[in-house]
């Protein structure tokens, strides 16, 4: 079994993930987010709009799996989560806009507020909360046979 606090490094030093949500049928939708980490709450934060695939998925069924790759391919971490969304940016500077901005200065550094702000409502971006609850995954330092 992996040492827990290697397999939450590994989240907690990137920023990409593939994000799995469940549709009605059962099956999963993954998709490629940019993700900010919260090593405090142990949440990832990811941007969307309200009518995206996975906003509307996570909306029927919060449950999703958030999986992360390392370094080579017997590297990774997994994260089964639950998700929570926010509401829909609808003015400038709301508190949804100033969640969404303080992500975007996380991933991008400097932006520009006011036409940041001008774009989430506009887009109808939303934030969704991906809480972890479990975590497993492989943190091999070299690829196995080496």
């Amino acid at each position: 079994m992996p040492d827990e606090q290697r397999l939450l490094e590994l989240i907690a030093t990137s920023r990409q993930w593939t994000l799995a949500a469940v549709t009605r049928a059962g099956y999963p939708h993954l998709t490629n987010v940019l993700y900010v980490w919260d090593s405090e709450e142990r949440i990832a934060r990811v941007s969307t709009t309200a009518d995206r695939v996975k906003a509307r998925l996570l909306r029927h069924d919060p449950h999703a799996a958030l999986h992360v790759a390392g370094q080579h391919f017997w590297s990774y971490a997994v994260g089964e989560c639950d998700a929570e969304m926010s509401e829909v940016a609808r003015t400038a500077g709301d508190a949804v806009c100033q969640e969404l901005l303080a992500m975007a200065r996380s991933i991008r550094g400097d932006v520009d507020e006011a036409e940041s702000f001008k774009r989430m409502v506009d887009e109808q971006r939303l934030v969704v909360r991906l809480r972890l609850r479990r975590l497993y995954g492989v943190t091999l330092d070299e690829p196995p046979g080496r």
